[in-house]
């Protein structure tokens, strides 16, 4: 399997893992299907970067994977709060890194459990 063939995998196990979390503690007030899109869009814009810039560092694992969920948790704050300016910094935070752990505590038991992503 080639490498952006993982990445697909991953990803599609990251956007899910996040969609369980993140849209549900957005504004609740903005509809669903607007949440749902915000989450799918910070993905976009983070986990390309996570699999393909942050590997080529140079970090050792550790380090990479602190810098890596940074950057992901970093650049989606600032896509919720774009997407949601009544947001609060605070919320998108708490929601950003609660998503983020979620989904690097699934990948983490996925790869546990044998599957290769």
């Amino acid at each position: 399997m080639t490498y952006l063939a993982f990445w697909a995998r991953a990803f599609v196990v990251t956007v899910g893992s996040e969609l369980c979390v993140a849209p549900w503690l957005l504004e609740p007030h903005e509809p669903r299907a607007r949440r749902l899109a915000a989450v799918v869009a910070a993905n976009v814009l983070s986990h390309p970067a996570v699999w393909f810039v942050f590997p080529e560092l140079g970090l050792s694992y550790t380090p990479m994977l602190v810098a890596a969920e940074s950057w992901a948790v970093g650049s989606e704050v600032l896509l919720y709060r774009l997407v949601f300016p009544a947001l609060s910094w605070r919320r998108a935070v708490a929601v950003s890194a609660l998503a983020n752990a979620v989904s690097v505590g699934v990948g983490v038991l996925l790869r546990s459990l044998g599957a290769r992503l």
